[in-house]
């Protein structure tokens, strides 16, 4: 029987290492992470590479240190609000979760700086109506941004699956 070599990765004394590395250089934005997934306590959790997932019932996601917060594809809400199958919505959902995870290599680059310049910058791409609305005027993707391609290229790298589309 062929032995298949571990991910540096997935052995646990990375992710040892990952988890004190959020909990000290990333320990603003896993603060405010844990006081959201308090928030969310009754959402379903389970652990995704080393950081805590939660699953809500909307299409957004968001990495604040090692909590990644990314959309629950068996939420019945989810599939109310699009038009996609049961299949696309699963897959979006896992590649979701690979762009989230992806933010949180970046929270472990940057420390205290991940909130003010990844954090910040990402938010105002995602909420502000300017730039929505310049995304569809112009045709860019979500990704165009370069705190979202860094995501997805650290995510897409680290766990070798696909990411949100570039």
């Amino acid at each position: 029987m062929k032995k298949t070599q571990q991910s540096t990765f997935s052995s646990p004394w990375w992710m040892t290492l990952y988890i004190v590395l959020q909990c000290t250089w990333g320990f603003l934005q896993s603060a405010l992470g844990l006081c959201l997934f308090l928030i969310h306590l009754k959402e379903p959790h389970d652990f995704y590479h080393g950081s805590i997932r939660t699953k809500w019932a909307t299409f957004n996601g968001i990495s604040l240190g090692f909590f990644i917060f990314t959309p629950n594809e068996d939420s019945p809400n989810l599939s109310k609000r699009t038009s996609q199958g049961r299949d696309k919505i699963k897959d979006t959902c896992e590649r979701i979760s690979v762009h989230e995870y992806g933010h949180t290599y970046q929270s472990l680059i940057l420390g205290p700086l991940y909130l003010f310049t990844v954090g910040i910058t990402s938010l105002i791409w995602s909420r502000s109506t300017y730039y929505q609305t310049k995304r569809k005027k112009d045709g860019l993707t979500y990704s165009s941004l370069w705190t979202e391609k860094w995501a997805n290229n650290l995510g897409e790298k680290i766990l070798n699956k696909p990411s949100i589309s570039h």
